[in-house]
């Protein structure tokens, strides 16, 4: 399994930590999506099929910024 990590920006409260957790678990190739509140990151488990761009997207339609931890 392999393993991304996501800023987030725009999350106040444990219902922003949900819709964004939730998001992320809609993602093909996501196995588990572990959203902190006040580390304002994402840690993502996910396959070989994962799109890393799907991630981002997902977050942005929920009203939020994402990008890539390197």
């Amino acid at each position: 399994m392999n393993q991304t990590i996501l800023w987030i920006e725009g999350m106040t409260c444990g219902h922003c930590v949900q819709a964004v957790q939730k998001a992320l678990c809609s993602v093909t190739g996501v196995q588990q999506a572990e959203v902190s509140l006040t580390g304002k990151k994402a840690v993502l488990r996910h396959s070989e099929a994962f799109d890393p761009a799907a991630a981002v997207h997902a977050v942005e339609q929920e009203g939020y910024k994402a990008g890539f931890i390197p």
